[in-house]
C-alpha cells in the first residue's frame, strides 16, 4: 500500500516544524580566532590574583598568551581599547538543566529525563540543543558555560560542562562527561511539622541498598570482561567503571544533614569521589565534609527556609556560612525556573553578599570555585597566561545589576550578545518609544 499523508497529518508536522523554529536562536556562532586580540587599558580582574588596572590582556588561537600593565602587543593583533572597561573571566554556572529544557510548561522541549531509576549510562551532552534561545540571553549576562545536569529519580545520568557557543554539542563541550548524578533518598520533611533536620529519619535502606547493589553488579562485570574479552557488553555497567576507578565524581543531590551524612558516608564506604549539589544543611556537616575534602555546589541562593523554624535568610547566608566553615563551594542559579534564570546568577553571588558573603570570594563562587571542582579549572574560571579565552568585558561589575556585558569571547571566538530580550526590548521601545 502507498503511504500518503494525510491532511491532519501534514498539520500536525507543520506545527511541528514551526514549533522547533520557533525555539532556534538566530545567533550565528562565533567564527574561530585569526589573529592576536588586545585589549588594552582596562581593569583586568584575574579572580585567582588581584586586579590590575590600565592593563592589556592578549590572547591569541585561544588562549591568553600576556597579562599585565607592560604586555607586549603582537604585531597584527587586533586592538581592542576598552579603556574605563572591566575585564573578567567567564561565569560558569554550577549546575543547570540548560539545552536539556526550554519552557518548563512545555512537555515537547523537555529533554532531561529518562524513565527508570537506574540510568548510570545517560549522557545530557548528546541532549543539549544549542539553539536554545536560553543560551544568548545567558550569555548577555556574562554566563559564558555552565554545567547542564539530567535529572532522575535515583540514579540520573552523566552532566557535562558546556560552553555556550556553538553550532553543534561537540562544538560546545567542554567536558563531556563531568560527574555522575544521585538524587539521594530524601528523608520526610520534618520541618512541616515543627521537627529538626536532626530528627529527619535517614534515607530509604531499600534505595539505597539497591545503588549498593548497582556498583556491585558493576564490579562484577569487570571482573567478568577482563576474564572473558567476549563477555556481553552492558552500557550501564561500562558507563559505572570510571565512576568505581576514582576518575568521574559523583555529585549526590542532597540538602537535608541526614541525607548529606548518609551520602558522605555512601561514597567513603564504595570508595567514590562526591560532591554534594543543594546543600541547604551543608554547615551543619561541617566537620564531616571538611573531613574527606567534600565540595559543596549551593543550589541556588534565591531559595525559601525548608522548615518552618529556620530563619528567613537561612538561604541566603548559606555561602556566607560554607566560606566561615571552610568547606569549598560555588554557587548556581538552580530553581524551580530552571535554565530560564541563568542569567541571573551573578545576583544570587550578589545577594550572598548582601548577606555576609566577602565580595571577591563571591565572584570567585562564580567562576574559579566551580571550575575547580568540576575538573575543568586548568583551562577556565580565572584569567591566567595558557587558560581560555573565555571572557567579557564590562561596564562595572557584573554582581552589580546596572552593569552590562558589552563584549564577550569563548576560547577567543567573539560571541554575538544579542538576544531574544533586547530583541523584543527594542521592538516595544519603537512601538511605544513614539507615543
Amino acid at each position: 500500500m502507498k503511504w500518503s499523508c494525510t491532511a491532519p497529518l501534514a498539520a500536525a508536522l507543520a506545527a511541528l516544524c514551526t514549533a522547533t523554529a520557533a525555539l532556534a536562536h538566530p545567533q550565528v556562532p562565533g567564527p574561530p580566532q585569526k589573529a592576536p586580540v588586545a585589549l588594552v587599558g582596562g581593569t583586568v580582574h584575574p579572580v585567582s590574583g588581584p586586579a590590575i588596572e590600565g592593563a592589556t590582556l592578549v590572547f591569541a588561537e585561544g588562549k591568553i598568551t600576556a597579562i599585565g600593565k607592560d604586555a607586549v602587543v603582537p604585531e597584527g593583533a587586533i586592538v581592542v581599547d576598552v579603556a574605563g572597561k572591566h575585564i573578567y573571566p567567564g561565569l560558569l554556572d554550577g549546575l543547570t538543566d540548560l539545552g536539556l529544557v526550554e519552557i518548563n510548561s512545555v512537555r515537547g522541549t523537555i529533554d532531561q529525563r529518562e524513565t527508570g531509576p537506574l540510568n548510570p549510562n545517560v549522557r545530557a551532552i548528546v541532549a543539549v540543543n544549542p539553539d536554545s534561545e536560553l543560551i544568548p540571553v545567558a550569555r548577555s549576562n556574562g554566563v559564558l558555560l555552565a554545567l547542564t545536569a539530567p535529572s532522575g529519580d535515583l540514579v540520573a545520568g552523566r552532566s557535562a560542562v558546556i560552553q555556550l557557543d556553538g553550532w553543534t554539542w561537540e562544538d560546545m563541550a567542554l567536558l563531556p562527561d563531568t560527574a555522575l548524578h544521585i538524587e539521594w533518598p530524601a528523608p520526610s520533611r520534618p520541618g512541616r511539622r515543627g521537627g529538626s533536620a536532626e530528627s529527619a529519619p535517614p534515607a530509604s535502606p531499600d534505595q539505597v541498598e539497591r545503588l549498593r547493589q548497582m556498583l556491585a553488579d558493576a564490579r562484577a562485570y569487570a571482573k567478568a570482561k577482563a576474564a572473558n574479552a567476549a563477555f556481553p557488553r552492558d552500557a550501564r555497567w561500562e558507563s559505572l567503571q570510571d565512576v568505581l576507578a576514582g576518575k568521574l565524581p559523583v555529585i549526590f543531590h542532597a540538602d537535608d544533614v541526614r541525607q548529606i551524612r548518609s551520602a558522605v558516608a555512601f561514597a567513603e564506604q564504595e570508595k567514590l569521589r562526591p560532591i554534594i549539589a543543594g546543600g541547604y544543611d551543608a554547615p551543619a556537616c561541617a566537620d564531616l565534609l571538611k573531613k574527606h575534602d567534600v565540595p559543596v555546589i549551593v543550589g541556588g541562593v534565591y531559595r525559601l527556609p525548608r522548615r518552618r523554624g529556620d530563619d528567613y535568610d537561612a538561604p541566603f547566608t548559606l555561602p556566607a556560612r560554607l566560606h566561615e566553615a571552610g568547606i569549598r563551594f560555588c554557587i548556581s542559579s538552580q530553581d524551580r525556573h530552571g535554565a530560564s534564570s541563568i542569567r541571573n546568577l551573578p545576583y544570587h553571588a550578589a545577594t550572598a553578599v548582601a548577606y555576609g558573603l566577602d565580595a571577591d570570594v563571591a565572584l570567585k563562587a562564580i567562576t574559579l570555585a566551580p571550575a575547580q571542582i568540576l575538573g575543568v579549572g586548568d583551562r577556565v574560571g580565572s584569567l591566567e597566561v595558557g587558560k581560555h579565552a573565555t571572557l567579557f568585558v564590562a561596564t562595572g561589575d557584573p554582581l552589580d545589576t546596572p552593569t552590562q556585558v558589552e563584549q564577550a569571547w569563548i576560547v577567543g571566538r567573539k560571541v554575538e550578545l544579542n538576544d531574544r530580550h533586547k530583541r523584543l526590548y527594542r521592538k516595544y521601545e519603537q512601538k511605544y518609544g513614539e507615543e
